[in-house]
């Protein structure tokens, strides 16, 4: 038996592990990286001196002064997640041409560039890092490592998202490149760039949140010099009221007496035991045409908003001893309220009921009365018919 056996697993003893602390989990939640008790030892508390943020990185808005300041009093407190870098070596692997831009820095900041500045904004002099030069394999792998957090987390505007990905095109050589290494098609590459061709001020814009992208899909086809003045006329136009607005003219009608019956009665028509008390109906009349010099007078015109009442003529019955005098036609109701006319040029012709014609009578009465009317009618006919029966029996 072993030495290690013969102590167990007690004070000293070796098969117990360390509960995994906090940070370690964030650590772990962040990279994809399983860990364990033991410490990670990518982790790293680096001087903010030996740092520098990469320049493919496409984030341009990082907050305002106060901002970072906020949240580098929170970063003070406690840094939940650590920013991920690589070292200058493998950086320069890739990009020679960036020895410059690296100056003296030994670690090149792939993700956590907000971090980095809010550090500096609160005079902090440290910072936690994951130093894992496995992403920069290539520069595929190195930039989808920058957009994919901010990408994930949604800190990228559309703009910022569209300089990503043309800074992919740029380094790896062409959209093709890009599309592969997404499983895309060239299209989607062009149609994540679009926003690119606006105007730098509208492009301010968009990441602003003042103007839509879906607005921006028509702005791109116009030469970028014309591209801010469409805008503004959108713009105007929208906050002009439209024509429709104004109040509509009210509607006028024309009042229309309808024809005075002779009252019923066994002697002549004029037995009525008393005047009926006249009825009009509102007709609507057709709207004024403009006149001319070959117009005819305007004196028969239908203008302004005056009602007139237009009386037609008594109508003509004959009286006979036996002759029984047809009761009042009672006006059809809702949309058929309103009485037929023809317009002859700019003369209104009422059509009075056809008496003459017992025929067209009975259609109109038929089709233009309520049911209940209509029955009524029916029977009042059916009572005339017999007094006029018993009148011609000798």
């Amino acid at each position: 038996m072993s030495q290690k056996d013969k102590l167990g697993a007690g004070r000293f003893g070796g098969s117990q592990t360390t509960p995994v602390s906090a940070r370690r989990q964030a650590v772990a939640n962040a990279t994809g990286v399983p860990t364990t008790g033991a410490p990670d030892s990518r982790l790293k508390t680096l001087p903010l001196g030996q740092l520098v943020p990469t320049r493919f990185n496409p984030r341009r808005n990082f907050g305002t002064p106060e901002d970072l300041r906020e949240f580098g009093s929170k970063l003070k407190t406690k840094q939940l997640a650590p920013a991920v870098a690589v070292t200058r070596e493998a950086y320069l692997k890739l990009w020679e041409g960036e020895t410059e831009a690296v100056g003296t820095h030994q670690y090149v900041i792939a993700n956590g560039e907000r971090r980095f500045r809010a550090s500096l904004a609160v005079g902090m002099e440290t910072l936690e890092v994951i130093v894992d030069d496995t992403i920069a394999d290539s520069r595929a792998t190195f930039l989808d490592a920058v957009l994919s957090e901010n990408n994930d987390r949604e800190d990228l505007d559309p703009v910022e998202q569209a300089i990503g990905i043309q800074t992919m095109v740029d380094q790896l050589g062409g959209k093709a490149k890009v599309a592969a290494h997404y499983n895309k098609s060239a299209g989607w590459v062009t149609q994540q760039l679009y926003l690119l061709r606006l105007a730098p001020e509208l492009q301010q814009l968009v990441s602003a949140g003042t103007l839509p992208v879906r607005e921006t899909r028509e702005l791109v086809k116009l030469p970028e010099e014309q591209q801010a003045e469409e805008w503004e006329r959108r713009l105007r136009a929208r906050s002009e009221p439209k024509p429709d607005s104004a109040p509509a003219e009210p509607e006028t009608f024309t009042a229309v007496k309808h024809p005075e019956e002779p009252a019923a009665g066994s002697g002549s028509a004029s037995g009525a035991s008393g005047d009926a008390e006249p009825t009009f109906t509102a007709v609507k009349p057709p709207q004024a045409q403009p006149m001319d010099a070959s117009s005819p007078s305007p004196a028969s015109s239908v203008t302004g908003e005056t009602l007139t009442a237009v009386k037609n003529d008594a109508a003509d019955a004959a009286a006979s001893p036996t002759a029984i005098a047809p009761e009042s036609v009672p006006e059809p109701r809702g949309e058929q309220q309103a009485a037929e006319s023809d317009v002859l040029g700019e003369q209104r012709v009422v059509k009075r009921f056809p008496y003459d014609d017992g025929a067209e009578a009975a259609y109109f009465l038929e089709t233009r009365m309520t049911k209940e009317e209509f029955a009524k009618m029916m029977v009042k006919l059916k009572a005339v018919e017999e007094q006029r029966a018993a009148a011609a029996a000798p």
